[in-house]
């Protein structure tokens, strides 16, 4: 049963119990989604229902940032950690690599999802990069068809929320994978374009907190995280 957060339904997992759920529908039959909302997006998800109808049809929801386990918790329904899609990426490779997995990457600017490509595959041998394909494609089918002649088992579809959810929810049967990971902009952090928060920060639950430090611009988007709490603090009123 999964965690209702102000509409988005969280599966109640641990990073590992996480990761080998994603392993387990990598052998499942079938195409799967795998989501992981932040407050920015359960914020989405509140004002757009294609959306939240696309977040909630995932076969895995992890919760992406203390945030929504702060809210959790508010709401008298604790999760048991965040899970950052980051993280969970790093461990679904891992495993993925132990077994020979291919893995497509989707997403991000020209040259950054090839970047990425490169130093995964030196960082975790055995795992074969199937392809890539950057983020500003007009074209679905073309995108599409790539993925299925590549035969990946697993796609990386950082195009951002909730243009990534979408996509999957529509598109992602006809990629021929197994599973499909919305992960934002992993795919800068895995080329190196864009530098994680140190382990302090992120410990602390303050990584969103550096990140605004080190990209002032995101002030806009920051703003969601009070108005999340804001509005936990109205449902909790309203239970």
């Amino acid at each position: 049963m999964r965690i209702n957060v102000l509409g988005v339904g969280f599966d109640n997992l641990t990073m590992e119990e996480a990761v080998e759920r994603g392993m387990e529908l990598l052998h499942s039959p079938g195409t799967h989604t795998v989501a992981t909302p932040n407050p920015e997006i359960v914020e989405v998800c509140r004002e757009n229902l294609a959306a939240r109808q696309a977040v909630n049809g995932a076969d895995l929801v992890l919760p992406d940032g203390i945030g929504v386990v702060k809210g959790a918790k508010m709401l008298g329904t604790p999760l048991k950690e965040k899970v950052p899609g980051i993280e969970f990426a790093s461990g679904l490779m891992e495993r993925m690599a132990a077994e020979g997995r291919s893995l497509y990457l989707l997403g991000a600017k020209p040259g950054v999802a090839e970047s990425a490509g490169e130093k995964l595959a030196a960082k975790y041998p055995g795992l074969t990069i199937a392809g890539t394909h950057d983020g500003y494609f007009q074209e679905d089918g073309p995108v599409i068809e790539d993925i299925r002649q590549s035969g990946a088992d697993c796609v990386f579809v950082c195009l951002g929320a909730p243009k990534q959810e979408l996509w999957m929810a529509k598109h992602g049967e006809a990629t021929g994978a197994r599973l499909l990971c919305g992960l934002g902009g992993s795919l800068d952090v895995f080329a190196g374009v864009v530098e994680r928060a140190p382990k302090f920060w992120s410990d602390h639950g303050l990584e969103w907190f550096y990140r605004l430090c080190k990209e002032p611009r995101r002030a806009g988007r920051m703003m969601k995280l009070p108005l999340f709490l804001v509005h936990v603090q109205k449902e909790k009123r309203r239970r």
